[in-house]
């Protein structure tokens, strides 16, 4: 299945797309696609669901395909040819941050730059969401605590995250640096997430272009990882690292984002993202 919530940011609807590329409203069977919603159990009373039964509605916008997530936490250099372009060594284990649940938007909303932000750049990042709590979890047994999957563009303040000391973390967690969705696709329907297509586009321009087959911790591993330090409760996400063509490494010179500038990035099975930069605005955060 492919769920999404839409319509207004203080009151979405949830919903599926269906086989022909229609919204089908699920809201007499869930009020909203939470956590409970992503158990196991829940998932498999929505698909045993008739589609064609649902009621067909016009999409409105597109918010984070779901609602109630606790942690929202990322992988870094996770792709050794990313590793490389950002002149840092290859990770002998993950390299976890957080990013702010604030960030989180959805997939077509404005990217804001913070005040006096000339570093931001972009990162095309494929999602794992979890749909039961993980806890000390083996990598054999990790991939049945993933609800689903979906498209992430880390955005990131380069001289917040690299040039301010400190972790990482301030300069990944700024408003609007979240983007996800279109959908959350639930894993059955994914297949092999270790073989997914992705890319990413500035101003039409083809700057990144990746597979997960070629992540240094793959999935599993990540989950499983993750669980040693953290519980992963239902509802949290993972953003797993980003290939090659970053603006940062942009030879001969970095390249980053400016107001007016368009992103559209996408992941194989799991849709597409569009996203325009403006200069600080909190307005455009909160609408």
């Amino acid at each position: 299945m492919k769920l999404l919530r839409h319509g207004p940011r203080a009151n979405p609807k949830p919903g599926l797309l269906d086989a022909d590329g229609q919204v089908r409203d699920l809201s007499a069977l869930i009020g909203d696609i939470t956590p409970a919603t992503l158990s196991p159990a829940s998932l498999a009373a929505l698909a045993s669901v008739d589609a064609s039964t649902l009621p067909v509605v016009a999409q409105g916008e597109l918010q984070v395909p779901w609602t109630g997530m606790t942690k929202f936490i990322a992988i870094g250099l996770n792709y050794a040819d990313h590793a490389a372009e950002s002149n840092m060594p290859i990770p002998k284990e993950p390299i976890v941050f957080t990013k702010t649940l604030e960030c989180a938007v959805g997939c077509n909303h404005d990217v804001v730059l913070p005040q006096g932000s000339v570093k931001s750049d972009w990162e095309v990042e494929l999602g794992v969401v979890i749909g039961t709590r993980a806890r000390y979890v083996a990598e054999d047994d990790a991939l049945a605590h993933v609800a689903g999957y979906c498209v992430i563009n880390d955005v990131s303040e380069r001289e917040y995250q690299l040039e301010r000391g400190g972790t990482w973390d301030k300069g990944k967690g700024c408003d609007t640096f979240g983007p996800i969705g279109p959908w959350l696709v639930t894993a059955d329907e994914v297949g092999d997430v270790q073989n997914l297509g992705m890319w990413l586009d500035v101003n039409g321009q083809r700057m990144q272009t990746g597979n997960t087959a070629t992540m240094i911790f793959n999935v599993a591993q990540i989950v499983s990882y993750l669980s040693r330090f953290m519980t992963l409760n239902p509802g949290d996400v993972i953003t797993t690292g980003t290939p090659p063509g970053v603006g940062m490494g942009r030879k001969p010179a970095p390249v980053f984002l400016k107001a007016g500038d368009v992103m559209r990035l996408g992941i194989d099975q799991l849709g597409e993202q569009q996203q325009t930069v403006h200069a600080w605005n909190p307005a455009l955060i909160d609408s």
